[in-house]
Parts: structure tokens; sequence; C-alpha cells
């Protein structure tokens, strides 16, 4: 069976509906029936795919009918399925949102399923725990990630300029995307992405600086002074011509289609390493990686190893014990896992990973390698965000388009961003 997307449903983060049967045939009728909803990009829907139909084969009981949206269509339809009692099976679930869903009960308790059905005792308890709410787990690990620097060589060599490198300061960064802009080797084209309104960013930013987003006890652990200091920054950039201008950085909304790397507005954009697979399948042009710009010699670690994402089940199921199995399968059995390959972050799992590696393509090695040579260097995993900070990611990015534009300064941006950020969280 072949699959089909038009472009324009996932940039507009519009629905791809899928629907398998044993046999990869739609539709058909099955004794176990489920729904499997996700986000991502035509790389992902694809190894999807390809991972449902494999199951099918295997399980002629069984149909998998899938949904996928862009990312922030995603937690809408999410909320309004979960909402009205209609909520998929099987839920691709994000590290930021999962404490929100399994706290008001809506999703499946993996734990009595440990060491039967669900064997992923070979993930470490680290991988492990990062799907555990309040001591139980709701989440299997589906990769691990972090975030990253994807760069364009291509153009970096057209300017004659050197690579692009782990252990470069923000400061050094910012000069050499000026100098990138500077070169004019390409009409409207400029060094790097404004990525003042991207929240992982924002976050590493912080990290570096001894800063969070969140503490423990779930509030702000950032102030306006801090806010102000990364506009600032990005104002910087802007004014040197080392980022897009603001009309520019608008395109983008937040999904890989719409990056300004892809886009080729910029020679560099930021994103997570899981990502990257679907980013390079963009572009003809060759990308690397490289590590987050940190700040300096006194600086912190500011990256973390994280779940790329997570598979939860809906504690509305009418199918647990198959769905379950379904997940085991994507990150446990050959099949499952060398579809899914390391497009959803690398996988938990050594024994997974080592069987993965010597069949991987170039583009797969190079996030392996970076999430391995990147590893040494991380700081914690953060304490998990309070209820009501999912809407701080898209608070962030409106308010940082209200600077770039010039409606507002820099300080004046910071207090209203640290203020309503505060105020979403007090509202859950």
């Amino acid at each position: 069976m072949t699959l089909t997307i038009d472009r324009r449903q996932l940039l507009c983060g519009m629905a791809t509906t899928i629907a398998f049967s044993a046999m990869g045939l739609a539709p058909a009728r099955a004794a176990t029936s489920m729904r499997f909803l996700w986000w991502g990009s035509k790389e992902r829907t694809d190894r999807t795919m390809d991972a449902i139909k494999q199951y099918g084969a295997k399980n002629s009981d069984i149909t998998i009918a899938g949904e996928s949206f862009g990312w922030d269509n995603y937690w809408t339809r999410l909320a309004t399925q979960t909402a009205g009692g209609n909520a998929p099976d099987l839920i691709q679930m994000d590290y930021r949102y999962i404490f929100e869903y399994a706290r008001r009960g809506t999703l499946l308790d993996f734990t009595p399923y440990m060491g039967k059905s669900l064997a992923i005792d070979d993930f470490g308890n680290a991988n492990i725990d990062s799907g555990k709410v309040d001591g139980k787990l709701y989440g299997v690990n589906l990769g691990v990630n972090s975030s990253m620097v994807v760069y364009n060589t291509d153009a970096w060599k057209e300017a004659g300029l050197d690579p692009l490198q782990d252990g470069m300061t923000w400061d050094q960064f910012a000069d050499a995307s000026a100098k990138l802009t500077a070169a004019k080797k390409r009409r409207t084209f400029y060094g790097s992405q404004d990525a003042s309104g991207l929240e992982p960013a924002f976050e590493c930013w912080l990290r570096q600086r001894g800063k969070a987003l969140y503490s423990s006890d779930g509030k702000l652990a950032f102030d306006a002074k801090d806010t102000a200091d990364w506009f600032t920054f990005w104002a910087h950039m802007r004014d040197s011509k080392a980022c897009v201008p603001a009309d520019v950085q608008a395109l983008d909304q937040q999904t890989i289609e719409t990056s300004t790397i892809v886009l080729r507005k910029s020679a560099v954009s930021f994103a997570h390493s899981n990502q990257f697979l679907a980013i390079q399948g963009l572009s003809k042009e060759k990308f690397d990686i490289f590590a987050y710009p940190n700040a300096g010699a006194s600086g912190k670690p500011g990256q973390y190893l994280k779940p790329s994402m997570l598979m939860s089940v809906s504690a509305q199921s009418q199918n647990k014990d198959a769905a379950v199995a379904f997940v085991n399968y994507l990150v446990e059995d050959p099949d499952g896992t060398k579809a899914l390959g390391v497009e959803r972050g690398v996988p938990a799992s050594d024994k997974v990973r080592k069987a993965l590696t010597a069949g991987l393509d170039d583009n797969s090695k190079l996030v392996v390698d970076y999430i391995g040579r990147l590893t040494p260097q991380v700081g914690a995993l953060p304490p998990p965000p309070p209820n009501g900070a999912g809407e701080n990611a898209f608070l962030l990015k409106k308010i940082a388009e209200e600077v770039a534009f010039g409606r507002s300064s820099p300080t004046d941006a910071a207090t209203k961003f640290t203020e309503q950020a505060a105020a979403n969280i007090t509202r859950g």
C-alpha cells in the first residue's frame, strides 16, 4: 500500500488519516480496531505507516487507523477528543504534557504490564523513569534526543567560512552568522533563523546561566531581566543582519516544512535531533548538526537528554492489552524498531540501538553520533513543567514577534511575557 500526503495539508496542520488492516488495505473489519494519533512530518508518517503495516501482517485480527497533525493542531485535537470521551487508543505524548494528562486520569498506567507484555527493562532506569508521573508509568520512551542546531554546510562553504562546531559561544555564533549574511552569496539569505520565540532555545540560554524555565514546585524559575537579556540578544542579531528579519521569521509556523533553513532563507535553524532526518529530507543540500552555543567558560550545561516523545495509551481504551502490545512492538520488536529508525530519537534500548546502527544510513548515523558526543556534556533532565506550561511556548513566540516587528521593546516585552507566563501556570 502506498500513502500520498498533500504537502499543503502538512503546512496547514491538517490531519492525515491512514487506516490499515492486516494486509495494509483499508477499510477492513477486524476483531480489534484501534486509533493512533501522532504529530510530525511526512517522514514520520511514512515510517509509522510502515510499522503499522508490518504489525498488521503479523496480527490479522487487528486494524489500526492513524491520524497525523502538526504540533500545535495536534494538542488541540487531542484535548478535544479526550474531553469528549473519544480519545485515541494510542497517543504520541510529549514530556511537557504527560503530567497534565496523567494527573487527570486520562492515561493508562503501564506498571502492571512491565516485564510481561511490556518488556522494556533494557531501557535502563533513567529512560523508564522519563515516562513516570508520581511513581507510575504512563509513557514509554520512543527515543532519546536533545536540542540541536542544524546548518547548511554548502552555504557555509560558499561563503568561505569555517564550518560551525560544538563549543562555540553565543557571541561567536552571532559573529559567524553575521559574516555568512555579509558574504551575500545568495539573495535574501541570512546566517540564522531568529530563535527568540523558540522555547527550547530560551530554556538552554537560561540553564547556561544557572536558571531554568520552571522550578520543582511548578513556579517560574526566571525573571523579566533574564527574558529581556534574551530578547536583546536577538535584537542585536537582527540589527547586524545575523538572523532573518521579522517578516521572514513570521513564515515559520514551528513546523520543519516552514523552518527558515528548509525555506532557503537561512543557513541555520534550531530544532530537535530526532527532526534532522526529516529536515535533511526536505533539501537537496547537505546539512550537519552541532550543539547549541554556550555561555562561555563560566557557563553551565544548557542541554539535556530527554525522551523525544513517549507512547501512551488512553485510559478510556476498550483495547488496552492490544494497545500495550503494539507499544512494545514499536520499541522492542526488530521489525517495529527498524521501521521507526531514529526519526523519533535514538532508541532507549542499548540492544536495539546496536542492532540498528549497522544498517543506518549516513544521516541517521549523524544523529546517533551527535547524541553520543553530546551525552558527556549535558545537564540533568529538568523537573516536569507544571499545568498550564504548554501555553507558554506559544506565548513566547507571540511576544517575541512583537519585539521583532518593533511593536514592543525587549524590556517591556520581557515584563509582559513573564507576567502572562506566571498567570498561565496559576490558572493551570
